[in-house]
This record gives structure tokens, C-alpha cells and sequence, in this order.
């Protein structure tokens, strides 16, 4: 079936449009053909006695920052697989830094050093032990490591943070982007 579409016409805003182009283009029509007549003008529109206020420009968004990283605990925009596998230690780690023997101020420096090289050279999986520490509740290393973890410089570069075995809490697998 081989029909032709019927053209449209074109409505009165359009027709408007095209004489005025015309016009001002001085278009000539073809011979035995004439232009149209030009539509009327609608009446201005009244203009109400309060000025409209002009738009406010939207101020430029910035990227929502990163929520804070729990070592151990399941971070959102990474898929339950490879979780598991970072939790559980299938996950191999590709680089390790060792904190043992460290001051806090020189563990802390070494760690910001050791991330932001890992994640320049496209590693995946890196350790960073701090050991257990003496107290119950972990040495100092141990407790501030999340915390160094979550500087904002830092924390863009992660994706989830795991001891390897629940029984090696001395210990933490963590996961980087992949860059873009």
C-alpha cells in the first residue's frame, strides 16, 4: 500500500512565522503561484501592573558528598558478590602496608600516601594492617584508621572496607574505584 500522506496545514502562529520571514527576506514566489495573505495579528496581550520577577539562575550542583565508610559494614553501589568475597578474604589483596612499629602522625601520612598511590596506579584491592592492639578495644592505629579513611580527599578513592576474617580484626581489605 503505497499512499501519500496528507499534508498539514499549517496553523496560524506558523503561517505568522513564514510571512515574516518572507518579508523580511524578500522571498519571491513562483510564477503563477501567489503568497498567501498574512493572518491578522491576535491584540497585544494587557500586561498586568506587577512586573514578573525575573528567574532565579539555579546555583551549579555539586556532587553529593560520599557517606562515610564503616569498616565491615556493607556499602550502597557495591553488589552483594563482591562484598561477600572482600569480607570473607577471596578478595586478594594487591599491595600491603604494615603500620606495626608506627606513631600515629607517621601511620597516618603512610596510609594517606599508600591509598592515593594505590588508587593512582589502578589497583583494585589493597591491606592496610594496623594490628590488634593492645587494649580491648583495639590499638590507637586500629581506631583512627576509619576515620583516616573517611578524609575527604580520601574517601572518593573507596568503595568498601572489610577485615578479611573475622578473627584477623588486626587487619583491613579495602576496596578502590576503579578510575574513570
Amino acid at each position: 500500500m503505497t499512499g501519500r500522506r496528507k499534508a498539514r496545514a499549517l496553523s496560524a502562529a506558523e503561517r505568522s512565522l513564514w510571512h515574516d520571514w518572507a518579508r523580511r527576506t524578500a522571498v519571491v514566489p513562483l510564477p503563477g503561484k501567489a503568497l498567501e495573505p498574512a493572518p491578522p495579528t491576535p491584540p497585544p496581550a494587557v500586561q498586568s501592573t506587577a512586573p514578573t520577577p525575573a528567574p532565579i539562575p539555579a546555583a551549579p550542583r555539586k556532587p553529593a558528598p560520599p557517606v562515610e565508610l564503616h569498616v565491615g559494614v556493607a556499602p550502597s553501589g557495591l553488589d552483594d558478590r563482591r562484598w561477600r568475597d572482600l569480607r570473607r578474604g577471596r578478595t586478594r589483596p594487591e599491595r600491603t602496608l604494615d603500620l606495626h612499629g608506627l606513631r600515629a602522625q607517621e601511620a597516618h601520612h603512610a596510609v594517606r600516601g599508600f591509598v592515593r598511590a594505590s588508587a593512582a596506579e589502578g589497583l583494585r584491592c589493597i591491606a592496610i594492617v594496623t594490628g590488634r592492639g593492645s587494649t580491648s578495644e583495639g590499638g590507637i592505629l586500629r581506631r583512627e584508621l576509619p576515620y583516616w579513611l573517611n578524609a575527604p580527599d580520601i574517601r572518593p578513592m573507596l568503595l568498601g572496607a572489610a577485615h578479611p576474617h573475622a578473627s584477623n580484626a588486626g587487619a583491613v581489605h579495602v576496596l578502590l574505584r576503579r578510575r574513570r
